[in-house]
């Protein structure tokens, strides 16, 4: 599994739109609003984050090769450093949810206007 693949995953979501951010991120937005990042790029990723539920922070940045997101723990984001910390099922999982948690905070006439 490789980080490329959940970059795919989080392009395939609904209403999903993709931006290089800050020279050198490659972001999936939903609305304008970020809800996947991995990085470098261009090149290989090497790293990803997401945002997670608050119950699930705690639990998921104590597993090795997760960790909390620089400068975004703060909201709930996950730091992925290892592709192979969780099972690529249960990652395409997280992306979405974190896709879902983004895009609830859309105001409705938005989220209707991207068919979510």
């Amino acid at each position: 599994m490789s980080f490329q693949a959940l970059a795919d995953h989080a392009l395939s979501l609904p209403g999903a739109t993709q931006d290089v951010k800050w020279g050198a991120d490659w972001v999936a937005s939903v609305g304008a609003k970020m809800f996947f990042v991995a990085g470098p790029h261009p090149g290989p990723f090497t790293g990803c984050s997401f945002k997670v539920d608050e119950h699930r922070f705690l639990e998921l940045t104590g597993l090795p090769g997760l960790k909390p997101a620089p400068y975004a723990a703060r909201y709930h984001w996950v730091a992925v450093e290892n592709a192979k910390a969780l099972p690529l099922s249960e990652l395409k999982a997280l992306v979405t949810r974190s896709h879902e948690l983004v895009a609830g905070k859309l105001p409705k006439k938005k989220r209707v206007e991207l068919g979510i």
